[in-house]
């Protein structure tokens, strides 16, 4: 009889459950649409080809390049902490899903109590009594309304959103490594040009000398040059100092200790002269931030419907106990032993002190504020792929222009020198001619680093580098 009223009552809870199931909150998720069209400031190109879905070991073709990114995806520590950050998640998602299940609790007790028998006084707390009991003790909360399924989804939302922060945190990684190596090359360059200049000037130096000596000059150009000899000179600890640094902050990214970086060369580097930039709808594919924002509303669209599902009643079956009970161990296990108990309950909020009206304020907000920072989000993105592609194009505009600047500047050193000797020209145009030539060059060295750089910004700004 006893196991007929138990199977009955577990039967009518999944009737119930079933049956009701169409009664929860059927507010289903949806992307939120975003108009892109003119995201790309002047770009209307219907081309979806992308330099984003190129994986980053053909994008960067420096083998030197691809072992320091390869080695930064291994030991890098801010891509592992966000793997923690993913098996959190995960295990947030695991207890989530293991709420629509019931609790179950194996449950041992001793009780053991004494009274006071009569009124004469003389039996106090004479009497006494023990029970033992053994069994299982379950709760179960039917999820009618879909509020475990809504914080279940809620969960999964987050969890994805895990994934996407991994995604974000690499892509960051391998544009810092990139940039970081290419301005090393840059420094590198900077430095050999530097060097290359100082001997130069020596040599200026040492003709003006001799130009001194023979009646030409005064001692005024001989100091003057040996005045641009040291400025030049003097800047060469600088850019040793920032090679230094440089190579200790890439190693950081590495995960290694501070320590020499292996290179080529900057002029081993190859600027691409167009890059494919696709179209804005496949930023919101591509782009770890923009997913990770999506998500972001997607949960809180979720978390919103839980608490609406709130508003509903809460039916649970409760076992207190289902097992032996008995007043001594003898034959404890016998079947005239067994007991069980099991309550059914429901529980429709009537007054909450306004938590429940208040909860629904607060979420229905936050998914409001997830909603514009996700708008945000797209918006903030285009504008850095907009303003990446003015100033690529912008960049790559003054090659032709600082290529005939240093030719002419060559010439002018060469001229002045030889006008300097005969005695048609005098010491500060020499001077001058070598050090806007210096410049010019250092200006080239910086130009190359700066589309480089355009070039890496693109790729990560796109949502290249996950592959």
């Amino acid at each position: 009889m006893k196991n007929i009223y138990i199977k009955g009552l577990v039967l009518l809870g999944l009737i119930v459950s079933i049956g009701l199931t169409s009664c929860q909150v059927s507010n289903q998720y949806k992307s939120p649409e975003v108009n892109t069209d003119s995201l790309f400031r002047d770009k209307l190109s219907a081309d979806t080809t992308t330099i984003a879905d190129i994986p980053w070991r053909e994008y960067f073709k420096d083998a030197v390049l691809q072992g320091l990114i390869e080695e930064g995806l291994q030991n890098n520590f801010d891509l592992r902490i966000a793997v923690t950050r993913i098996q959190q998640a995960e295990a947030n998602l695991g207890m989530a899903k293991a709420a629509y299940f019931p609790n179950v609790s194996l449950v041992g007790q001793v009780e053991h109590s004494r009274s006071s028998k009569g009124n004469n006084g003389k039996d106090v707390l004479g009497y006494h009594s023990t029970t033992y009991t053994l069994g299982v003790s379950t709760s179960w909360e039917l999820d009618i309304w879909g509020k475990l399924n809504r914080q279940s989804k809620a969960k999964y939302a987050q969890f994805l959103n895990s994934h996407a922060y991994h995604n974000l945190i690499k892509t960051s990684l391998i544009a810092n490594i990139a940039t970081s190596y290419y301005s090393l090359l840059a420094l590198d360059e900077q430095l050999k040009i530097t060097k290359e200049t100082v001997v130069l000037l020596d040599e200026s130096t040492a003709t003006m000398q001799d130009l001194m000596d023979a009646g030409m000059l005064n001692a005024a150009s001989v100091e003057q040059s040996k005045s641009l000899l040291h400025s030049t000179r003097i800047t060469i600890p600088d850019l040793e100092s920032q090679i230094w640094q440089m190579e200790n902050s890439i190693s950081t990214l590495l995960g290694r200790k501070s320590a020499h970086v292996a290179r080529t060369t900057i002029s081993d580097q190859v600027i691409v002269s167009q890059l494919a930039y696709g179209v804005p709808i496949q930023l919101l594919a591509k782009r770890p931030d923009v997913e990770q924002a999506e998500l972001d509303f997607r949960s809180a669209f979720e978390l919103t419907n839980a608490v609406r599902a709130a508003f509903y009643p809460s039916i649970t079956l409760t076992s207190g106990m289902i097992g032996y009970g008995a007043n001594t161990l003898s034959n404890f296990f016998k079947p005239e032993n067994i007991f069980a108990s099991i309550i059914g309950g429901l529980t429709q909020p009537l007054f909450a002190r306004k938590q429940l009206t208040g909860n629904l304020k607060i979420t229905k907000a936050q998914q409001q504020e997830a909603l514009l920072a996700f708008e945000k989000t797209v918006l903030s993105a285009g504008e850095e792929v907009s303003n990446i592609l003015y100033s690529y194009k912008a960049s790559i505009s003054k090659n032709e222009i600082r290529e005939s600047q240093i030719s002419s500047l060559n010439n002018a050193v060469d001229f002045t020198q030889e006008l300097l000797k005969a005695g048609e020209a005098n010491y500060t145009e020499v001077l001058t001619a070598e050090q806007n030539l210096l410049q010019a060059q250092l200006g080239k060295v910086s130009d190359k680093l700066e589309q480089l750089q355009y070039s890496v910004d693109l790729y990560k700004a796109l949502g290249g580098g996950i592959y």
